[in-house]
């Protein structure tokens, strides 16, 4: 762990216990997860009870307490997407990845998590990877994304 990344970030929010959530959602996005080490280190310099931070971090779905992959991929199974095919996009991911929704490859490339919607539903079935969304996805380009991320 990084203790000295860890302090930059604390000490850029002038290491006030307000700016605990915002200080894990910088941290989490460096180190792609919330390490233990980083909640204690967080804890002592904002002087917040560690059992408060680790509510925070175990709350927010933003957060996450194991290591996650370098590119998050994020498949919407809501109802306009789930009518296009979204089913068949989530399978040939995970075909491709080799893992299934909540799971992280072994090389800790990518990630894998479903959601109910993600705001474009004119574009269904949707991928999304870093922000960037693929709308209108097929199965037959889906592969062609992932490669991209490698």
């Amino acid at each position: 762990m990084n203790n000295e990344r860890i302090d930059q970030i604390i000490d850029k929010h002038n290491g006030e216990a307000s700016s605990l959530i915002q200080v894990l959602l910088e941290i989490q996005s460096d180190f792609h997860w919330l390490p233990k080490e980083a909640l204690k280190r967080v804890s002592e310099k904002l002087q917040v009870p560690l059992s408060r931070t680790m509510h925070i971090a175990s709350f927010y779905k933003a957060f996450s307490l194991v290591p996650k992959g370098r590119h998050e991929v994020h498949i919407c199974m809501g109802t306009a997407c789930h009518v296009r095919g979204a089913k068949r996009i989530l399978e040939t991911v995970e075909d491709l990845t080799g893992i299934k929704p909540g799971e992280t490859d072994l090389e800790q490339k990518f990630s894998l998590e479903t959601v109910n919607c993600l705001g474009c539903c004119a574009l269904g079935p949707v991928m999304e990877i870093e922000g960037k969304i693929y709308g209108k996805i097929s199965t037959s380009v889906t592969a062609d994304v992932l490669k991209r991320y490698e």
